[in-house]
């Protein structure tokens, strides 16, 4: 099954909030005939845009093949959450790497929130970025966890997390699920389409050319490579691909490791004064749930609530109850509120949920899997790329060298494998284990 139109429309957004309240030029050419530069990006999301502006920075030629429209994947549809570090937490990264490789990689996922910072300012990219993301505890062994992962990020990364109680986090998020947790102050939340549009009109302003409509058919491998759309062909001395969920079978090796999954977000209309049962500060939150759900106001007042995952390839016929269910499940008074928009995305996910860098060629490098975390992740690992092509592959190296098991069962089995894991995590966490 082609992800890229298995539920969507060719060449359209979803019917999203997201969509709705961006400002949305009309659809690039497609590529046209045969096209030479130093680099061909295929996908148009965080990861390619951001490699591609980093490119074209440095004086070098760049052309960007998309198949849909610019961030119409997971960077047009996702929670909006830029969180600290990476997706896994630093304790856990020790016990995986040892303490002086899981610092290097909390120094990249540093850096990379701060990519994401800069670019917003340096560009003026108006995407509605604030401050805060809060991780919840709903059991008493949740909130010693939390605790003690304060504690922890205190006193071996000198990085402060501020910790609630139950009746300070009630204040902040009044629902009855939770019994305390964490904000970090320096993690943000933005609207991600706004920024993914952002990041794509300054790499047309450093000389980038990105192509709509241009799903890439074919790489021949070589030095140069060459990639053939139904309309055209480009030549590239190096190649990135940044397709995360929609890479198909660009490379047998990134599939065999990044799995596509789907998750599913809900606007609700606008909340007005009842906005403070939701939240009392403009901040995001996650839960600690396997199967996590997360969610933030808009800036029009709205709950963007996300949750329920699947894995099957076809989103389901009614998003909007799909994802109430969970919903109400945290805010029981918006049992009955109306829903104005629900949408599906389709990102991905890895063995170890860490990202996914390789050479898959000398001179083709890809970046994917990033599990939840991409906003900042997938903004880094572009930049990662880049400066890898121009010569400085020790950020990319680094990344590159995180085991990355491939799924069992290959292709065909994957997926249900997964599926039965998932069932059984979800299970656990509706009976509270």
């Amino acid at each position: 099954m082609n992800l890229l139109h298995a539920n969507d429309r060719a060449g359209a957004y979803p019917d999203s909030w997201y969509a709705a309240t961006a400002d949305i030029a009309g659809p690039r050419p497609a590529l046209d005939g045969e096209v030479r530069v130093d680099i061909c990006v295929v996908g148009a999301g965080y990861t390619g845009l951001s490699a591609a502006l980093h490119l074209a920075q440095r004086g070098l030629s760049v052309a960007i093949l998309e198949a849909q429209r610019v961030g119409f994947g997971a960077s047009g549809r996702n929670g909006g959450q830029l969180g600290s570090g990476q997706r896994v937490e630093q304790p856990y990264l020790e016990k995986m790497l040892g303490r002086a490789d899981a610092a290097k990689l909390w120094a990249l996922g540093q850096e990379a929130k701060a990519l994401v910072k800069s670019q917003i300012a340096d560009h003026a990219i108006d995407c509605y970025l604030r401050p805060g993301v809060a991780w919840t505890a709903e059991s008493a062994a949740d909130v010693d966890d939390l605790r003690a992962y304060a504690d922890h990020m205190g006193a071996h990364y000198d990085y402060p997390v501020e910790v609630l109680d139950e009746a300070a986090f009630y204040a902040v998020c009044p629902s009855p699920a939770y019994k305390g947790g964490i904000v970090d102050w320096d993690a943000a939340h933005l609207h991600p389409l706004r920024f993914a549009l952002g990041l794509a009109g300054a790499a047309e302003a450093a000389g980038v050319t990105i192509y709509e409509g241009s799903a890439v058919e074919d790489i021949t491998e070589g030095a140069p490579s060459r990639l053939r759309t139904a309309s055209g062909t480009v030549t590239a001395d190096h190649v990135v691909l940044a397709c995360n969920g929609y890479l198909g079978g660009l490379s047998q090796q990134v599939a065999a490791r990044v799995m596509p999954i789907n998750n599913f977000i809900a606007a609700t209309s606008p909340l007005g004064p009842d906005v403070a049962r939701v939240l009392a500060k403009d901040i995001a939150v996650s839960d600690s749930r396997f199967v996590v759900n997360y969610f933030r106001l808009s800036h029009d007042n709205r709950l963007l609530f996300g949750g329920g995952e699947s894995y099957g390839y076809r989103f389901p016929t009614n998003i909007a109850a799909k994802v109430r269910k969970p919903m109400t499940q945290i805010f029981p008074h918006l049992a009955e509120v109306p829903i104005d928009y629900a949408w599906g995305g389709t990102l991905a996910i890895t063995m170890k949920r860490l990202p996914y860098l390789a050479r898959v060629a000398p001179n083709i490098l890809s970046a994917s899997g990033y599990s939840g975390h991409g906003v900042g992740t997938a903004t880094h690992a572009g930049k990662l790329m880049a400066d890898a092509i121009a010569g400085d592959a020790a950020g990319f190296d680094t990344m590159a060298a995180i085991p990355t098991p491939a799924f069992p069962g290959g292709m065909r089995m994957r997926t249900p494998l997964l599926a039965l894991a998932m069932t059984w995590y979800s299970l656990r966490d509706r009976l509270g284990l």
